[in-house]
C-alpha cells in the first residue's frame, strides 16, 4: 500500500519588490498552507533571512527548514519546507552559462544567470527526493526560438535534465521555470526528463494577469512534476488563486499562482 504525501509550490515574491506588504503577505501564506494537508512546500525567490524568518514564523508545524546559505540569504531564493522529516539536501547552482548565451541579455539578466539553482531535500518517509528550482526570468514574454533568452534557458533546462536524471529513487520536481508550458523549451525538457506532469498537461495560466504589462498575456511557467517510478498523481489543485484580505486592501499573496498535487508513493 503506497504512502501519501501532498507537496506545494510557489513563487513567494510579489510585486513590486519593495513596499510588497511582505509581513501580511507571508502570514497569509502561512496561515493557508498551516491549515493545509500539505507536507512539504518548495517556496522560490526567499531573497533574504529576513524573508525566511518572516516565512518560518508563521509556518511552525513545518518544523524542517531546508535551505543553502548565502550572504545576504538562501541561496538562489530557494527554501523548502516540511512537516515530515529530512534526511539529507544537496544544492547545485546552474553553471555559469558562455558568454555567447548572454550577450544580448540585459546586466541584470547577466548577473542573476548564474545565482540560479536546484535544491534537493531527502525525505525519510516516504523514501523521495523533492526538487526546488527556479530559472531566470524571461522578461520578454517571447519563448521562440529566435528569442535572447532562449539558448539560456535550454543552458538551464538541460543542467536540471542532468541533475534529474542523477537521482536515484523516485522524486518530485517543482519551482517557477519562467518557460511557457507551450513552448519548445519546454517540450523538449519534458521528452528528455520524461517526467510525469502533475496537471497533466492542463494546468491553466500561473501568474496573475493583474501583474501584466498592456498586452502581455499569462502563461503556465510554473510546475509540479514527478518520475514515473512509484510515483502516482491522486489530485493536483491550484492554490493562492483569490486575493486575501490585507491592510491596504485585498490583494494576492504573490504574482504567481501557487500548485499542489497530493501523490501516492509506493
Amino acid at each position: 500500500m503506497g504512502q501519501l504525501l501532498s507537496v506545494a509550490s510557489l513563487n513567494t515574491r510579489g510585486t513590486p519588490l519593495f513596499g510588497s506588504q511582505l509581513a501580511e503577505r507571508y502570514q497569509a501564506i502561512g496561515e493557508f498552507l498551516e491549515a493545509s494537508d500539505v507536507d512539504i512546500v518548495n517556496f522560490q525567490e526567499v531573497l533574504s533571512y529576513y524573508h525566511l524568518r518572516q516565512l518560518t514564523k508563521h509556518l511552525p508545524s513545518f518544523r524542517y527548514t531546508v535551505h543553502r546559505r548565502s550572504t545576504v540569504g538562501p541561496a538562489g531564493g530557494l527554501v523548502t519546507m516540511s512537516r515530515r522529516q529530512t534526511v539529507g539536501k544537496v544544492y547545485q547552482r546552474f553553471p555559469m552559462p558562455p558568454a555567447r548565451l548572454t550577450a544580448s541579455l540585459p546586466r541584470l539578466a547577466r548577473f542573476m544567470a548564474p545565482l540560479k539553482g536546484i535544491l534537493m531535500t531527502r525525505l525519510e518517509e516516504p523514501a523521495v527526493w523533492v526538487v526546488n528550482t527556479h530559472l531566470l526570468a524571461n522578461f520578454d514574454g517571447d519563448w521562440s526560438a529566435k528569442n535572447r533568452y532562449y539558448a539560456l534557458h535550454q543552458h538551464q533546462l538541460a543542467t536540471l535534465a542532468r541533475v534529474l536524471g542523477s537521482i536515484a529513487g523516485p522524486f518530485i520536481v517543482s519551482g517557477d521555470f519562467n518557460v511557457a508550458r507551450d513552448s519548445s523549451l519546454f517540450e523538449d525538457f519534458t521528452a528528455e526528463s520524461r517526467l510525469v506532469d502533475a496537471f497533466g498537461g492542463a494546468c491553466p495560466p500561473t501568474f496573475h494577469p493583474e501583474y501584466l504589462g498592456p498586452g502581455e498575456s499569462s502563461h503556465c511557467i510554473d510546475f509540479l512534476m514527478f518520475s514515473g517510478e512509484k510515483i502516482q498523481a491522486e489530485q493536483a489543485r491550484l492554490i493562492f488563486t483569490d486575493k486575501v484580505p490585507l491592510a491596504s486592501g485585498p490583494d494576492f499573496v504573490s504574482d504567481h499562482v501557487g500548485l499542489a498535487v497530493t501523490v501516492t508513493v509506493d
